[in-house]
């Protein structure tokens, strides 16, 4: 206790990095407060009986990531999914449209430019899902205003809802702690949390329910599964760089032996959203097509089923591979190695370190592929173990994956911040390490890690 008080008065000394907190939390209490507005000509109550009879539903996963403002009908209902689904088409553009490849060569002024398309492909996205989202998830009972003129006002506020969160997250990133994206989503998942807990304490504590023992087995589970997910994310695999000796002058340079930091989850979480946006594609089809419904495509519309999960798991062990294919480039690896005078100890430089980084990656990929399906479908296996829907959500998935990632890089950045005016770290022995605080290799692009 006496070492956390201690810290805590560090941090607070250092002002810039009180200011940024400050500002952080700040700009995440107005997110939050957008969040329980509601579109103008909605009336709350019916939403309210709407709210009470969701099921088993990949909505669910959905309004856990807008904070529960996709349920309420809220001005940010749509939250950040937009702008991530826009990153990720421009990132892919990047890496198959040789005009985007120019732009990510160009620098600062390339990355502005992959920034404004970004932006615009949002804007179109939002306005897109906006308009679904009146279609689809807004009862009649509860609409208070006449077509088309609630359809056209709610789209407008939905996506102008969106571009703000998406300001604010930039701001939290300029000006605050963190990256502000990610805290945001990161906000979102947190405050379903008391919901969920209290939601599972009533449940146990009820006449059928088992009683406290249940629910604190239930606890030991999250903190092993939060361990794992954390072995998984941090999880990295070494290999050996050595530098040959160069004279400059007078001093002798290079010499050194480091490490590139090939890492056993480089796909993150991406892998798990490709595959649940492909595994909405069912549930679209019955709420468009009803002619189409079936006993397979509703089990596919339920989290909770098998054949979901199986579904679930062998796409996420695909997309991780690929993913990973198109980002982590091996050969360009050799080359930075090859034009830095480094080599790895015993390998050829050249086409044999190529194929031996190939040969590493494909091989560490594998297990991390299984254990990112595992944790994706974790929540799944929770429910059907008897823990309530809404605290099942915590057992895996993106949402634990997310809440793990983004609060090690918190922690890190803050860390640094101490340890750069010389206070103590947050832990007493060892450092906090990021997602992105792996040692770097000479002269190599790291965003290819």
């Amino acid at each position: 206790m006496k070492k956390l008080i201690t810290t805590l008065t560090n941090i607070w000394k250092i002002e810039d990095l009180r200011n940024r907190i400050i500002t952080t939390l700040l700009l995440l209490l107005i997110y939050r407060i957008g969040c329980h507005v509601v579109l103008p000509g909605v009336n709350p109550d019916a939403l309210a009986v709407k709210s009470g009879s969701n099921g088993n539903n990949i909505l669910d996963l959905i309004n856990m990531f807008a904070g529960g403002s996709f349920s309420r009908s809220a001005i940010f209902a749509l939250g950040v999914m937009p702008y991530i689904s826009a990153s990720i088409v421009v990132q892919l553009l990047g890496i198959a449209v040789p005009a985007f490849q120019k732009m990510q060569k160009e620098g600062e002024s390339g990355r502005k430019k992959m920034t404004q398309i970004t932006r615009y492909l949002t804007l179109a996205i939002t306005l897109v899902q906006a308009v679904a989202y009146v279609k689809t998830q807004v009862p009649a009972e509860a609409k208070t205003l006449a077509e088309p003129l609630f359809t056209v006002l709610s789209a407008i506020v939905l996506t102008a809802g969106t571009l703000f969160v998406m300001w604010l997250g930039e701001k939290i990133t300029d000006k605050g702690i963190g990256n502000g994206i990610s805290l945001v989503i990161m906000t979102g998942i947190i405050a379903q949390l008391p919901a969920g807990i209290v939601a599972e304490w009533g449940s146990r504590m009820s006449p059928s329910g088992g009683g406290p023992i249940p629910l604190l087995l239930e606890f030991v589970a999250l903190f092993f599964v939060v361990i794992f997910a954390i072995l998984v994310v941090q999880g990295i695999r070494k290999v050996p760089v050595q530098y040959a000796k160069k004279i400059v002058g007078n001093k002798q340079v290079g010499g050194v032996r480091q490490y590139i930091p090939l890492k056993v989850n480089a796909a993150g979480v991406m892998p798990i959203i490709f595959a649940q946006a492909i595994m909405f594609l069912p549930m679209a089809l019955s709420q468009f097509f009803p002619n189409l419904q079936s006993d397979f495509l509703a089990s596919l519309s339920n989290y909770t089923s098998v054949a979901y999960n199986v579904t679930f798991a062998v796409l996420i062990i695909a997309f991780t591979f690929f993913y990973t294919a198109i980002m982590v480039n091996p050969q360009q690896m050799s080359e930075d190695m090859k034009k830095n005078g480094g080599f790895i100890p015993g390998i050829k430089p050249g086409y044999d370190t190529n194929s031996f980084i190939d040969g590493v990656i494909s091989r560490i990929t594998f297990p991390g592929a299984i254990f990112i399906a595992a944790i994706a479908i974790m929540p799944a296996l929770a429910g059907k173990m008897g823990v309530n829907n809404q605290f099942a959500h915590f057992y895996g998935g993106t949402s634990l994956l997310i809440l793990v990632g983004v609060v090690l890089d918190t922690l890190q950045q803050i860390e640094s911040h101490l340890l750069m005016r010389h206070y103590d770290g947050l832990m007493k022995t060892g450092r906090v390490k990021g997602r992105s605080s792996a040692a770097p290799v000479e002269g190599m692009d790291q965003s290819a890690i």
